[in-house]
């Protein structure tokens, strides 16, 4: 994870891939499951834009002694720590629609 800055009021890092292809990312939102952290991305192209509702799954840890220090994403091989997550990301997005459908109701 290197860079991080605002882009339309979005909180932006960007990721480089095992093939050293470097990809920007929207953070959506970081999630604890089974008393890990973990953040959800939303891969952006070189527009900024998102066409396709990808969204990826990391493990985050911060350094909780140096809050300057960047934040490590680690890659979710299991595949039932990974369902947990996407289920988990589900029920967030389910929350956030209700919450913006009660908002607009006001």
């Amino acid at each position: 994870m290197a860079d991080k800055n605002y882009a339309e009021e979005e909180m932006t890092v960007e990721l480089e891939l095992e093939d050293g292809e470097k990809v920007t990312c929207a953070i959506i939102t970081i999630l604890t499951v089974n008393q890990k952290d973990y953040i959800a991305l939303m891969p952006l192209d070189e527009n900024g834009q998102n066409d396709d509702g990808e969204v990826w799954f990391y493990g985050y840890r911060e350094d909780e002694k140096d809050p300057n220090v960047e934040p490590e994403l680690i890659y979710i091989d299991d595949d039932e720590e990974y369902d947990a997550v996407a289920d988990a990301f589900d029920e967030f997005l389910d929350n956030v629609e209700f919450d913006e459908l009660v908002d607009d109701a006001e």
